[in-house]
């Protein structure tokens, strides 16, 4: 049950506004005057706060200057004398929600607690969503021990708190979008919006209306007034994907929202400012680009006030595993998979591919196979046939490796050879037997014979 407190030094409206609220299922508390009201606002949690600006002693502009020096945090709706609303507007100032004058309309009254109740709703829900975005894009979320990434956590940690512009810098797939929304969310503008655009992605023709807004009649098609991304950025950041594919008429613009702060909406002319931090991404070389003439100079060194390099994944090879623990563990949740375990041949096969597509390839090859997969481990049969092609070969053992001063087995020696050869030639040909006594030299049948005396069926997947 919601709970009201009603602040009044008249008694009258205090029990006509408890025993109206009481009725339509709140719990209201009152208080005589401003200190009293004070007091139980410290005390106690109240939903919503009713109150009268004309009290003796602390009045309700008072009361609401408490409030927020104590960051209480309450709803209030004042009440205040036909004649007086030069003060209603003032506690506006203060952060009241609503204003109504005596005499008031009961129904009134209680139309706008419950607009006021739905908005505070939805300001804690707001809240919560942020909360749990900060803590998502967290540094610590970011998983690696590699040197490479924890020289970019240190990086981000250190320019996260500004309002520098950030040129993020990197192939495909090594995870630009995830370090924008970490500086955005360890930053002091995490409470406001974080609006990505790829401006790789949207055709050139209307991807100033993107950025920039229009307004009605601008062009064909233009039937109503649109804000753009710049406006909807306001007071947040602003990621700028694919930065170097941008037209060299919307690189102009850039440069002038960059340095004046301000735009106008195409077809507008009324100028329009906003605060807005911008962090760009490419991974094209746009010192290269400059020289070619494809990208301003100007703008280059207006974006790369704070360059930051993502390495490839295959400089980060040690960092492999954690990566898939995690996507594992991620995606079987998303999926509502059961979780599965990697063999370590398998995981081998992942450590030693070259990883073109870098995160993001695997990413999506987890993805994959955790909706794919039948059974509970993830082995090298489950793999793509690209990344067998740079798996490590098991090793066969030399003569110089078999003899020593204390002698060997020799039975136990060439019987081993015999495994690793079988596993090997099996591995190669997919499980296919045929093709697997083709590569080893031998009958069909022998090498069935062999593989169910050494027990190699068990425990490597085969095909008829």
């Amino acid at each position: 049950m919601q709970r009201i407190l009603i602040i009044d030094d008249e008694p009258s409206i205090r029990e006509l506004l408890k025993d109206f609220f009481t009725g339509k299922d709140f719990e209201a508390a009152t208080a005589t005057d401003g200190e009293a009201g004070l007091a139980l606002l410290k005390e106690d949690k109240f939903d919503l706060l009713l109150l009268d600006l004309m009290m003796p002693g602390i009045n309700g502009l008072d009361v609401l200057r408490e409030i927020n020096s104590e960051k209480l945090d309450i709803p209030t709706i004042v009440i205040t004398a036909r004649n007086d609303v030069p003060s209603a507007v003032e506690a506006m100032k203060l952060g009241a929600f609503d204003y109504k004058t005596k005499p008031f309309n009961l129904e009134e009254i209680h139309l706008s607690v419950k607009r006021a109740l739905d908005v505070s709703k939805l300001q804690e829900e707001n809240f919560r969503l942020r909360k749990e975005l900060r803590k998502k894009f967290s540094t610590h979320k970011i998983v690696g021990n590699s040197l490479p990434v924890q020289e970019v956590i240190k990086f981000i940690e250190k320019i996260a708190d500004t309002d520098s512009t950030v040129l993020v810098t990197g192939e495909s797939g090594t995870g630009k979008e995830l370090v924008a929304k970490t500086i955005h969310y360890n930053s002091s503008r995490a409470r406001n919006p974080f609006v990505p655009l790829n401006c790789a992605a949207i055709p050139k023709d209307i991807l100033e209306s993107e950025l920039f807004g229009h307004e009605k009649g601008a062009f064909t098609g233009a039937i109503t007034t649109r804000i753009g991304r710049f406006e909807l950025a306001n007071n947040g950041t602003l990621f700028l994907d694919e930065i170097g594919e941008l037209a060299p008429s919307l690189q102009v613009k850039l440069l002038r929202i960059l340095q004046e702060k301000e735009f106008e909406r195409v077809g507008g002319i009324k100028t329009i400012k906003v605060d807005v931090r911008i962090v760009a991404a490419t991974n094209r070389d746009l010192e290269k680009a400059v020289k070619d003439g494809t990208f301003r100079e100007d703008l280059y060194y207006r974006l790369n006030v704070i360059p930051l390099h993502l390495p490839p994944l295959r400089r980060m090879r040690e960092d492999i595993p954690l990566l898939v623990e995690h996507f594992i563990s991620e995606m079987s949740k998303r999926k509502k998979k059961e979780t599965l375990t990697i063999s370590n041949e398998a995981l081998n096969c992942l450590v030693n591919y070259k990883w073109p597509g870098n995160v993001r390839e695997l990413e999506n090859l987890i993805e994959r196979l955790i909706i794919l997969k039948e059974g509970d481990t993830i082995t090298p049969y489950d793999l793509p046939e690209r990344f067998l092609e740079n798996r490590p070969i098991p090793k066969v053992v030399t003569k110089a490796q078999l003899l020593s001063s204390e002698g060997v087995d020799m039975n136990l020696v060439l019987d081993e050879i015999e495994n690793n050869m079988i596993i090997q030639a099996l591995e190669m040909s997919k499980g296919v037997k045929s093709k697997a006594a083709s590569l080893l030299g031998l009958n069909r049948t022998t090498l069935i014979e062999k593989m169910k005396k050494k027990s190699i069926s068990s425990h490597v997947k085969t095909v008829e």
